[in-house]
């Protein structure tokens, strides 16, 4: 990541863990970017950065775009890939099919079966990283926790308490720390845009000074 005239760039390589999408798939967009959008990018030192504030905007249209366009299937497990493959939180959710909320809840109040991952001691919290295999295994074990759609069960009310925890835990852990700063390592760890994690840093932020 670097910071140019106070603007956040990434590499692929973080717009992948961001996203969750594969390094193939994004590179498809990008080819693609003439037809779907796709923010230009800059090159330094031979290496390509995209600003992330625009390509997250860019990507939750496109996404939604896609979602909206395609059939409501009941949400299945994604069985492809490598079974030794760590992913992080976001991917994680994409191979269960439900919201990356579901996942931070599943780490609070673990289901049965639900593995713990290799821990990545943050900045402000940990990341858990778990392997394809694990996610299949525990998906076996427990047939029918995700939703149609893919979302977590409770609706907006359930995702909005947990990204609200969420940016609790973080304000908490670091509390001098810039509400934008905030919101995007958020925004990289659960998903979402950057602007939706900062109104939900500033509500954060008001609950706790009340």
């Amino acid at each position: 990541m670097k910071t140019i005239d106070g603007h956040q760039w990434a590499t692929r390589e973080e717009l992948v863990e961001r996203s969750g999408y594969s390094r193939d798939t994004l590179w498809k967009l990008w080819s693609a970017r003439e037809t779907n959008g796709h923010p230009d990018a800059l090159t330094v030192d031979g290496a390509l950065y995209w600003e992330l504030d625009g390509w997250i905007a860019w990507f939750d249209k496109h996404r939604a775009g896609e979602e909206a366009k395609a059939p409501r299937p009941e949400p299945t497990v994604d069985r492809t890939g490598d079974p030794d493959e760590e992913l992080p939180p976001a991917a994680q959710a994409r191979v269960l099919g439900v919201d990356p909320s579901r996942i931070t809840q599943y780490d609070k109040k673990p289901p049965p079966g639900w593995p713990q991952g290799r821990v990545e001691q943050l900045t402000t919290r940990v990341r858990r990283w778990r392997t394809r295999q694990q996610l299949w295994d525990f998906a076996d074990a427990n047939p029918g926790l995700g939703s149609r759609g893919g979302r977590p069960s409770g609706g907006n009310k359930e995702q909005a308490a947990a990204r609200l925890q969420q940016a609790a835990e973080a304000l908490a852990a670091n509390p001098e720390r810039a509400a934008g700063d905030i919101a995007a390592e958020l925004a990289r760890e659960h998903g979402q845009s950057v602007d939706t994690w900062k109104k939900v840093v500033t509500e954060a932020r008001k609950k706790a000074q009340q």
